[in-house]
């Protein structure tokens, strides 16, 4: 009987993934404090100028109405590439901690699933941060609705923590990455740098209001989940959220290894 081979994954051959084609919204679910699952209340996320626009020209004050804009599949094992910025001033009502403030929030749960005014998705935040002109303000940090990490060797309960990065103030475009391997290992890159590691996302915790109680299983292994973008009182502009898919690599330690040496020694085109 002839033996069957399996061709083996090719980073090289392997093409990235736009989340953002350009043009339009049709590939993400908006989801807003207070507003059913896909009302894009007051016109909030939209594409302006070629880039995803947050924006807040309609509202009269935010009103706590915190939104996510969810891409429609979820992923296990990736990176993900996003160039943001932070633009305009933030919109009445918009908390202090708010200021130049938003985020893309990873292992997310289905936006189908979150309460009619529930805040925030159970996921895990790389929060991104805009400088004040005052202040050091890290990007890529940390935060935590609705769930754990492991930090150092422990479990991880506080809600944020900083990361290393520089602080980036005005408008200008910044490069930040996610690289996410399952429940094992992830890592947030800003400008090629590597600011904030951590181990084993998991469900728990608080920070999170009106979720489902079903959905949040306390202690459950995170290892996969949806991506999405934040909404929280402060324009921004994201001009790229791109994604290199690693899950054909995860059962293979030395395949993965080689996928990862081609993603540092590229950057993706």
């Amino acid at each position: 009987m002839a033996t069957v081979l399996f061709a083996q994954p090719n980073p090289k051959k392997q093409p990235w993934i736009q989340l953002f084609n350009g043009k339009d919204l049709n590939d993400w679910t908006v989801k807003i404090t207070n507003h059913p699952v896909g009302d894009n209340y007051n016109n909030t996320f939209r594409v302006q100028d070629g880039n995803i626009a947050v924006r807040y020209d309609k509202y009269d004050a935010f009103d706590e109405q915190y939104g996510h804009m969810f891409y429609k599949k979820p992923f296990s094992a990736y990176l993900l590439v996003l160039e943001y910025r932070f633009v305009g001033e933030q919109v009445k009502g918009g908390p202090g901690w708010a200021i130049r403030n938003s985020g893309a929030m990873l292992h997310g749960q289905a936006p189908e699933t979150m309460g009619l005014k529930q805040d925030f998705p159970i996921s895990l935040e790389m929060q991104l941060l805009g400088g004040d002109g005052k202040h050091d303000r890290h990007t890529a940090n940390l935060c935590t609705p609705g769930t754990n990490v492991v930090m150092d060797g422990k479990l991880f309960t506080p809600h944020c923590v900083d990361s290393r990065s520089k602080t980036y103030a005005g408008e200008q475009w910044v490069r930040a990455e996610a690289l996410v391997l399952g429940d094992s290992l992830i890592t947030h890159i800003v400008e090629g740098d590597t600011v904030l590691t951590y181990s084993k996302p998991q469900i728990g915790g608080g920070n999170v209001d009106n979720y489902d109680p079903a959905v949040k299983v306390d202690g459950k292994a995170l290892k996969s989940g949806y991506i999405s973008l934040q909404s929280e009182s402060g324009p921004v502009d994201f001009r790229r959220v791109s994604l290199f898919d690693l899950s054909p690599y995860m059962n293979n330690p030395k395949q993965l290894r080689a996928a990862l040496d081609y993603l540092k020694k590229r950057k993706e085109k």
